[in-house]
């Protein structure tokens, strides 16, 4: 492909699967010019969505600016430099100092080729930058110290520098992913924070037609998937994989005065959370009528339905230390209502070596009022989410190669759902981009823009 030497270029470091190289053509209609990652898996992905840009598989210290832009102007640098040595999700472990330090590679580019404007994206925590102490940790005496020298280096350059923390449901996911911020540019045009399009269904502004509603996780939902029972398994799911479930049931289908309900499946559904607690019997987990929880690299989520049917009250139970009796609905029902008192604790419960007891309240068995009629749960179904729910519920167009990479090599699903964990959802970029690049931008291109959902 033949250099345009007259037009500016736009750059994306640590590219990863190409969520914001995505954005970045939801708006402009071009793929990005150069595409940096130091992960060979990264790139594969990021070459079957945009073949036309130039990869670097290398570290982004090796990778010459000079040399890459090959005499042209860049116009646009991003940079989405490792979170984990930030983030609150990591823990107490020590820190890498090296990956500490990669968003230096932002200053280096403005030392280099000066591009005009500079879009750096991390975790909130990336602004409690400052120096290690001894043993690898966070100097809490000097937070924030090297942040300061980072943003006073660009200021140096010629940059104007400001931050902020967007919320993704904002802008078109269906996610309520938060990120950090920053735009420097060096043009002399003001620096412009992109308007919300979506709020709270909720909200004023949402009722008075000004915005649209957050998008919800039920539209990411491959319902065609179904959800095997969690009782009649191979291997028994593990005993707090038990205790979510019911304590998600308890909360969002049984208290839920309007749970989320498939009226073509008869079904209650919310989404549960796999993440270690201290406290077992904390709910985590969330409505299927809101944006999902921040999807990390690895998958956290399993979709749990709690099959309904129009309650009855002559059905009764069965020894739970005896043989099954024949299998019918209200056998299956009954064993619903055991593993209801087991996990989610009811004060007013039974011993589970005795008969069962009359399904009579809501409390004891698990009875979901939907417009003045009774229903009981009948069977409970889940299944972990999968990559084709989770890169729209990142904001991803629904036309993403997520499979296979340039070569038609499939493509792990371990590693689709780590990309997806890492990237940053589209409509950030694209909203960022038509903001403060309007010149660049485009109404219609090949992917569906967030602005437009």
């Amino acid at each position: 492909m033949q250099l345009d030497l007259f037009r500016e270029i736009i750059v994306d470091n640590f590219a990863g699967g190409g969520g914001a190289s995505t954005g970045i053509e939801m708006a402009t209609g071009l793929s990005v010019d150069i595409a940096i990652n130091h992960d060979p898996a990264a790139i594969a992905m990021h070459k079957a969505n945009h073949p036309d840009t130039e990869h670097y598989c290398e570290s982004v210290w090796d990778v010459d600016p000079v040399k890459a832009v090959k005499g042209r102007k860049v116009g646009l640098a991003w940079f989405s430099p490792d979170c984990k040595h930030f983030s609150k999700a990591k823990g107490g472990k020590p820190v890498d100092k090296n990956i500490r330090g990669l968003a230096w590679i932002a200053v280096k580019w403005a030392i280099a080729v000066k591009p005009r404007v500079i879009m750096l994206e991390n975790v909130e925590e990336f602004k409690t930058w400052g120096p290690l102490n001894e043993n690898g940790y966070p100097d809490e005496s000097q937070k924030g110290k090297t942040f300061q020298s980072f943003v006073k280096s660009l200021e140096a350059l010629g940059y104007e520098v400001q931050f902020k923390e967007l919320r993704a449901c904002d802008y078109g996911a269906p996610t309520i992913r938060k990120r950090f911020f920053m735009i420097a540019r060096c043009d002399g045009k003001p620096i412009v924070w992109p308007k919300p399009t979506h709020g709270d269904p909720n909200s004023l502004g949402v009722q008075a037609g000004k915005l649209k509603p957050w998008r919800t996780s039920s539209e990411i939902i491959d319902w065609s998937i179904g959800t095997p029972s969690i009782f009649d398994r191979k291997k028994p799911l593990a005993d707090n994989t038990m205790r979510r479930i019911a304590r998600g049931i308890q909360k969002f289908v049984i208290q839920d005065p309007d749970p989320f309900i498939l009226s073509d499946k008869t079904a209650a559904a919310f989404l549960t959370q796999y993440y270690t607690e201290t406290n077992p019997d904390e709910v985590r987990g969330q409505s299927l009528k809101e944006p999902i929880y921040t999807i990390p690299t690895a998958n956290r989520f399993g979709l749990v339905t709690a099959f309904i049917a129009q309650h009855y009250k002559t059905s009764t139970g069965h020894r739970l230390d005896k043989p099954l009796n024949a299998i019918t609905t209200v056998n299956k029902a009954s064993l619903v209502s055991a593993f209801l008192l087991k996990y989610y604790g009811s004060d007013i419960g039974q011993k589970l070596k005795e008969p069962l007891h009359t399904i009579t309240t809501r409390d004891r068995f698990g009875l979901v009022t939907l417009h003045g009629q009774n229903y009981q749960i009948m069977d409970i179904g889940m299944r972990m989410l999968q990559p084709n729910e989770l890169y729209p519920a990142q904001g991803f167009p629904p036309n993403y190669i997520i499979d296979r990479d340039s070569t038609g090599k499939p493509y792990p699903k371990t590693e689709q759902v780590a990309r997806v964990g890492n990237s940053v959802p589209p409509p950030f970029a694209e909203a960022l981009v038509r903001a403060n690049l309007p010149e660049y931008c485009v109404k219609h291109n090949r992917y569906k823009s967030a602005v437009n959902n």
